[in-house]
């Protein structure tokens, strides 16, 4: 099994860093999530029931 260089260690993580942060970005500003408005119907029974 061939080892690898530290200079290749360190250009991998330097490339998965900058490939999350670049994602993660991409998510932040281009997926923009619209606020739902909280609907709470208050659901009144028109039974009135006389036992």
């Amino acid at each position: 099994m061939p080892q690898m260089a530290p200079i290749n260690w360190l250009s991998l993580f330097l490339m998965f860093i900058v490939s999350l942060i670049i994602f993660s970005t991409a998510n932040y500003f281009f997926i923009m999530y619209s606020p739902k408005k909280p609907t709470f119907h208050k659901k009144t029974s028109l039974n009135n029931w006389s036992w």
